[in-house]
């Protein structure tokens, strides 16, 4: 499994040749070619996290996995879909990937209900991966960490709309995942923090910060 940054909370993953996308947000990379795209998850209704999703769905032909009420919006506007809720988990080809709790708020871009947020669980390649999405701390990550067992975690960071770094190193130890990816800041004024501050204090709890170059 090969995980790239494509900036903001925006990864893709690659196993088996195959290539999931998540929050295409491509503000970052806007010269991103969409191959070899086999599914599409978004966390929340959100502009800076929907992005792209319907226009590369109905390129590609992937769906997107998201909360059931974003997904009729974007079956509305062509994509092919997949709705899921919390609590609920789907098989694909490369693995499976459950929903669950995120702490914040969603709206389409022309202020239409977005149903619930959430983030991701996903286990491919015999490792868990767990994107939170947008969202607060919360004692749901010490219940997605006993009953998941996330290997590697992929953390908000820039505070103001989501987590900050301090919260998000509490997260991180209520998740237990050995690697901490952080996502979410720098990407306007608003989120913009000290990376070298969330190093240091995610090696201070005795684990690993994992910052991904973006498109690297």
């Amino acid at each position: 499994m090969e995980i790239k940054y494509l900036g903001h909370s925006a990864f893709e993953i690659e196993t088996g040749g195959k290539k999931i996308l998540i929050d295409p947000f491509l503000v970052a990379v806007p010269d991103y070619k969409p191959e070899r795209i086999y599914d599409i998850f978004v966390t929340h209704a959100h502009s800076d996290h929907l992005g792209s999703a319907i226009e590369i769905s109905k390129q590609t032909g992937a769906p997107i996995t998201t909360i059931f009420e974003l997904a009729n919006y974007c079956a509305k506007k062509g994509a092919k879909v997949n709705g899921i809720n919390l609590g609920s988990s789907l098989s694909y080809s490369w693995g499976k990937a459950s929903a669950v709790p995120a702490f914040h708020s969603s709206s389409t871009p022309d202020g239409m209900y977005g149903g619930c947020p959430c983030g991701y669980v996903f286990e491919i390649d015999g490792q868990v991966l767990y994107h939170a999405g947008d969202t607060s701390l919360s004692s749901e990550m010490q219940l997605i960490g006993d009953f998941y067992r996330p290997d590697i975690v992929m953390l908000p960071i820039g505070g103001t709309y989501t987590m900050d770094i301090e919260q998000a190193v509490k997260a991180a130890e209520l998740l237990g995942a050995s690697e901490v990816i952080p996502m979410h800041y720098n990407t306007f004024e608003a989120i913009n923090v000290d990376i070298g501050d969330f190093e240091r204090q995610i090696r201070e709890i005795g684990k690993i910060p994992r910052v991904l170059k973006i498109n690297a």
